[in-house]
This record gives C-alpha cells, structure tokens and sequence, in this order.
C-alpha cells in the first residue's frame, strides 16, 4: 500500500509539487486575462454605445467637461465624424468644445466648425463663424478662402470679389480666381440678355486665354456659329465632351475639316467620313464599327489637381476647390437614346 503514496522527502514529491504550483499560477493567469479582456472589451462598447446615436447637448456637455477624453481626442472623433461625413455629430462636438474647452484651441476649433457648417451646406452660419475669425484676425488666408467659397456658392460675387482685394494683399495669386468669378457673375446676371452675355465672353476669352470649358460650354449651346468662329483647335480636346454634343445641324464642316482631332471625333460619331481611323482609342474603334453595334461616348470628369473624379463637369473641384483642373476622360457605353428611339419605333 505504501508504493501508492510518496515520502514528502523523496525528490519526485518536490518535482511534482513545483509542476503544480506552475499550473495553478498558468490557470489562473489564464482565465484572469480571459476576464480583464472581456471588462475592457465591455468597457469599450459602453464608451462607443455613447457615439451610435448623437447625445444631447447636455449628455455631450457632460462628456467633454468631465475629463475622460483629453480636448485632443475630441477634436479627433469630430475630425473622424468629418471624414465619415456625419457634420451633425461633427459639429454638435465643436459648438461644445468652443463652450467648455480651452480658450488655446479655441481658433483653431473655430476655423473647423466654419469648414464643417460649409460642408454640411448651412452657409449662413459658415459665413458667420468665418466673418468673426477675421473680426479678429483679418490676415488669416485660409479663412479668406472660405469666406470666398461661401460667396460663390450663395451666388453673391460681388461680396467674393472684394475678399479677393485682401488676399491680393497677401501675395496671393487672384488673377484666376478673378476672371472666374467676373465670369461666373456675368452668367448669373439677370439684367444683360444673351447676346451680351455672348460678347462678354468672347473678349473675356481673347484678353485672358483662361477658363475656356465655362467659356465653350455656353458659346456652343448659345450660340454655336460664333463657338467655332472663335474656337482654338489646339483646345479641342479639352472641350471634347462638348464639342461631341453639338447638333449635327450647327456644325462648321470648315473648321472641323481642316483639324485632324475634329475629323476623328466626327467621324467616330458619324456625321461625316473625313477619317478611317485615330489614335484615340474609342474614337477607332467607334470609326471602325460605323454603326454596326449600338455604342457612343461617354464622359468622366477628373480633378488634375486632387484626382477627384465626378460623372459631372465642373469648373471648381467640389474636393480641393481648384479652378479650371477637370479633365475629360473618355470612354465606350452603350448608346441607350439610340435603343430608346428604336424601342418607340417599334410600337408605332
């Protein structure tokens, strides 16, 4: 019977008591872990519970006052909101932090619930808050852009081309924004008809050499004999979606014979058979099928400074807010006005 039991003496007895001291250490290190992860992770989603749907303004006041995040890691979560584009969230953070937080970072708090009402689309208010950081600081260029943009956007460019004055002060390059702004304003005029309109532009174009798609877009569906008498054919490219929508009916068979970029767009469309091929690639192979397949252009717009791409034309990117920087970018679809006709057809 004593063969069953060990002598606490005999070594083996300390080598299996040392093994048990390691595993009992190990299992409850084990499932103490177990249990501090799944606190943290309880923790966490609590904290994150708070930011699924918007608090009150008293809950967020709550929030930030009480110190549990520093003022910087507001900040972040409002910029992270931003990003996501949630502004509301965004911007119920910055009203509370201009209250409750500290008067340092008070500018700086300022300048991006300015940024975060425009973005929203609530100008009146981004006006505001831009209008009371220049009250205090009137050499701050970012909020002078701003203020610009806020001016476009509500169609009062006169007030946007006195904030450019400010900015010329600065060193700031406004010949560009200028004309753009001269130009934008005589489109929107309600008081000059169509043929001054026309005339403007047209100077406007010769003087400057700038901005020449806003300038084509409107000569071309105004007034599309003077569009070619005053159209650069190193340009073409440039205005190619345009030039591709004009009715066969108002085309200058002149002008677009002597350019070879002119006959392989043309030809690609159809209207005439001045080409047999071209470099472009859709133009080729839409000169090559001649019909026999239901296709057409199609457009894409990309920013030259940011990347950006928009399915629409734009004469400011809506993301980096440069002029003039679109890009037409071609390529092949299907032509549904074609099959939409034929399908009438049919059942007449």
């Amino acid at each position: 019977m004593n063969t069953f039991f060990i002598e606490y003496r005999d070594p083996l007895f300390s080598i299996i008591i040392f093994f048990a001291i390691i595993f009992m250490i190990t299992f409850f290190s084990y499932w103490w872990s177990r249990y501090k992860h799944r606190e943290d992770s309880k923790y966490l989603d609590n904290f994150l519970k708070q930011f699924c749907t918007l608090p009150s303004k008293d809950e967020l006041k709550v929030l930030i006052s009480s110190g549990d995040l520093s003022e910087k890691s507001w900040l972040l979560l409002a910029s992270s909101y931003y990003k996501n584009g949630d502004y509301e969230k965004s911007i119920e953070i910055y009203n509370e932090i201009m209250i409750v937080g500290s008067s340092e970072n008070k500018r700086d708090t300022m300048f991006l619930l300015g940024k975060t009402y425009f973005k929203a689309g609530f100008l009146e208010r981004s006006k505001k808050v831009f209008l009371s950081i220049l009250k205090v600081n009137p050499r701050n260029p970012q909020a002078l852009n701003y203020l610009l943009l806020i001016y476009e956007c509500m169609r009062d460019y006169k007030s946007a081309l006195d904030v450019l004055e400010p900015l010329d002060e600065l060193n700031k390059s406004i010949e560009l924004e200028s004309t753009y702004l001269k130009i934008m304003a005589l489109l929107n005029s309600n008081k000059l008809k169509e043929d001054a309109k026309v005339q403007d532009l047209i100077n406007i174009y010769k003087e400057k050499r700038q901005l020449e798609y806003i300038i084509f877009e409107y000569l071309f569906r105004v007034n599309p004999k003077l569009g070619w008498e005053n159209l650069d054919s190193s340009k073409s490219k440039l205005l190619s979606d345009i030039l591709w929508k004009v009715e066969s009916k108002n085309l200058n068979l002149d002008i677009i014979s002597q350019d070879k970029y002119l006959c392989e767009l043309y030809s690609a469309r159809g209207d005439i058979k001045l080409a047999d091929s071209s470099s472009t690639f859709e133009f080729d192979v839409l000169i090559k099928l001649r019909g026999k397949a239901n296709a057409t252009l199609s457009f894409e717009y990309i920013c030259k400074s940011c990347n950006q791409v928009s399915p629409f034309a734009f004469n400011r990117c809506s993301s980096c807010h440069t002029i003039g920087s679109s890009q037409v970018e071609l390529s092949l679809s299907k032509d549904y006005y074609k099959s939409f006709e034929e399908e009438n057809n049919s059942f007449q």
